[in-house]
């Protein structure tokens, strides 16, 4: 392992992304400094465990980690936490046709990725390169107009629609690509083994943040940073007031839709800076509900639904704890989250249990709950980030290129696991490699 001795970098953001660029930078023996905005570590990381009984908890941010995410299995495994296998079977359709007749079935989801074929195939050809004439044509089509187009039926644009629940976009914003791109990797969302940090995915952060110590500071706003040929000069905003932060390199590991608010001096290039600001991130409500009893936890029944209707996204939010207890976990993205809000305040939980009628909850009572809007969280506002149909797909390399001697990371940047926590860590640990590279080719 390379010699980062005497080399010092500054690191803004403690979510995931920056707490692995920090630890890996640390072994290498550079001196890092962690900043971040929030009075906790983690970012869009966030375990509940109030005010749930039975000491239950449930993820109100990023929840699942899958089986082909090489970089934070391992991580959770050095860091000595186990990870448990959740949601066998993975997610089952629930759509609503006419006269709110429910219909359940796995079968769309394939005839979807069937109808994606051409799409798929023309993507493939080019390697998945966002910056050619393919991802142009594609990108440039919303998932709304392609269903219109291919006149699909009636099942697969239900389907669509239940997929906010993943990209955190209704079809009329969502770039055709990002649904293409998803296929063309991994197929449809959750079709691998998942898994959870078993104590809550905090965890995580919470070790990472314990081999800083005092190279911590949170509530330290990044205001502004200064870049000549021998460092960085970051200006930051505590609770003590402004002060100055010099190092020889800085790592931006902040939401877009916060990073855009850093003045940069010199200014990035303009690419890089419509690339930043033009990416959009998805509105999302998780809402966890804590019932007495588990109507839910059947043999050979799944546990995960995937819906068109407002609530969004359904599954099994505690299936891995101890206790008669059960919690199921809503994830309302798009306007389904402004949806979800309006029933919350005219009718509280009880609007939303009703919606769940496959589920046989009437035997059940509510006896906790929680819910976090994220669009409405200043340090995120949104829960991650999406591609809407008018961003330019050749954009997409910008937000993870390097400009001088400041360096960019976070699930944004991410090519295959964007919105993933994979993603944060992955480019974390991507952008200490390219400061050590930086440093090495110094001499």
């Amino acid at each position: 392992m390379p010699s980062l001795s005497g080399v010092s970098v500054v690191i803004a953001g403690a979510g995931l992304a920056g707490l692995s660029a920090a630890r890996d930078l640390s072994k290498k023996g550079a001196g890092v400094t962690v900043i971040d905005a929030q009075a906790r570590v983690g970012g869009r990381v966030l375990t509940r465990r109030e005010p749930f009984l039975e000491r239950q908890h449930v993820e109100a941010g990023a929840d699942f980690i899958e089986e082909g995410q090489k970089e934070i299995r391992a991580l959770a495994g050095q860091l000595g936490l186990r990870l448990v296998e959740i949601l066998p079977g993975g997610f089952t359709g629930i759509r609503e046709v006419a006269g709110g007749r429910r219909i359940r079935g796995r079968r769309v989801w394939a005839d979807l990725a069937r109808r994606l074929g051409p799409e798929i195939r023309s993507l493939c050809l080019n390697e998945q390169r966002w910056d050619g004439a393919v991802a142009q044509a594609i990108g440039r089509e919303s998932v709304a107009a392609w269903l219109e187009r291919t006149k699909a039926p009636k099942d697969v644009r239900a389907m669509a629609m239940a997929l906010r629940g993943f990209f955190l976009a209704d079809p009329d914003e969502l770039s055709l690509l990002a649904m293409v791109d998803q296929f063309a990797e991994v197929g449809p969302p959750g079709g691998e083994k998942t898994f959870r940090v078993k104590g809550g995915n905090d965890r995580i952060a919470s070790k990472l943040a314990g081999l800083l110590g005092r190279r911590l500071h949170l509530q330290t706003i990044l205001r502004r940073v200064r870049q000549t040929a021998s460092g960085i000069v970051a200006h930051v905003e505590s609770q003590s007031g402004l002060a100055e932060l010099a190092a020889d390199y800085l790592i931006c590991a902040m939401p877009a839709t916060t990073a855009r608010d850093v003045i940069f001096d010199p200014g990035i290039p303009d690419l890089q800076r419509d690339a930043i600001h033009s990416l959009r991130y998805g509105a999302v409500t998780k809402t966890a509900l804590q019932l007495d009893r588990v109507t839910w936890r059947k043999r050979g029944k799944p546990r995960a639904f995937g819906t068109n209707l407002p609530l969004g996204a359904v599954w099994d939010g505690n299936e891995e704890q101890h206790g008669k207890h059960g919690i199921l976990t809503l994830m309302a993205g798009g306007r389904a989250s402004l949806e979800t809000r309006e029933m919350l305040t005219a009718g509280g939980p009880a609007r939303l249990i009703d919606q769940m009628s496959w589920l046989d909850l009437r035997n059940a009572n509510l006896v906790a709950w929680d819910s976090v809007s994220w669009e409405n969280e200043p340090w995120s506002r949104g829960g991650y980030s999406f591609y809407h149909h008018q961003y330019n797909p050749a954009l997409r390399e910008w937000l993870a290129r390097p400009f001088g001697r400041i360096f960019f990371a976070g699930e944004h940047t991410s090519l295959k696991w964007q919105g993933y926590m994979n993603g944060a860590v992955e480019t974390g640990l991507r952008a200490s490699e390219e400061v050590t590279a930086v440093v090495r080719a110094k001499g």
